[in-house]
Formats: C-alpha cells, sequence, structure tokens
C-alpha cells in the first residue's frame, strides 16, 4: 500500500567545496528536508530542473559554470523562476551582496553562516 505521508520538502545545496556541501546536506536533513546536491554550478541547473525542489543554496565561486551564471539560468527558464535561491558565498562585500541580488537571487547570506541562522533564512521561503 502506497504511503499517504506528505513527502518533505526538498532543497538542492549547490557547493563546491565537499566539506561545506556536506555540513549543509546533515544540518538540512536533520531537520527534516530531503537534499539533493550539486558540486558545481552546470550540475545545479540539471539537478534544480530535474528534482523542481522548494529552495536552493547556491554557492558562487564554483568551477565551470559560476553560481551567478547558474541563478539568471533559473530564473530565465519559466520551469525554474519561482524557485527561491539563497546565495551563501564567501563572498562578503557590497559590491558581492549587490552582484548576487542582480543575478536573480532571492537572498545572499556571507559564510561563514552559523547553523541557526542558515536554518532561519531557509525556514522563511521553506518551513519543515
Amino acid at each position: 500500500m502506497p504511503s499517504t505521508a506528505p513527502r518533505a520538502p526538498t532543497i538542492v545545496v549547490a557547493e563546491d567545496n565537499a566539506d561545506q556541501r556536506s555540513l549543509y546536506v546533515t544540518l538540512l536533513s536533520s531537520a527534516g528536508y530531503r537534499v539533493f546536491e550539486a558540486a558545481d554550478g552546470a550540475e545545479a541547473v540539471d539537478v534544480v530542473r530535474r528534482e523542481q525542489p522548494g529552495l536552493v543554496l547556491m554557492d558562487v565561486t564554483m568551477p565551470g559554470t559560476s553560481g551567478w551564471n547558474a541563478v539568471r539560468t533559473l530564473k530565465e527558464d519559466i520551469a525554474t523562476r519561482a524557485i527561491p535561491i539563497i546565495v551563501v558565498t564567501g563572498l562578503a562585500s557590497a559590491w558581492d551582496r549587490d552582484a548576487s541580488l542582480a543575478s536573480g537571487c532571492d537572498e545572499y547570506l556571507a559564510k561563514p553562516v552559523p547553523p541557526a541562522r542558515l536554518l532561519e533564512e531557509v525556514r522563511k521561503f521553506l518551513p519543515p
């Protein structure tokens, strides 16, 4: 008999640093979210298009396709433009924040982000 329990909200974590990505996945999974991973911007676009998550956490400095280009690509696509994207980056200047918001992201967080703050921001867009 199929389960009628609702599926947990889904998040895609796009982060090229494997240790950082693992921390986010562990934190979000333990908070009740289903989490998919991407190690660069191109993979993030593919995973987001396939999984249609409720939220994306996107680093901007990744090999190949940058996070900013991935955000632009997702926001230009009618199938993914409504998905909220939080940029989480080590780039912490006012210019970086402005560039992130100009690319189309919905929120900007500068690393390091305390776990409680990350969950607070995630829950603004996607309650567990």
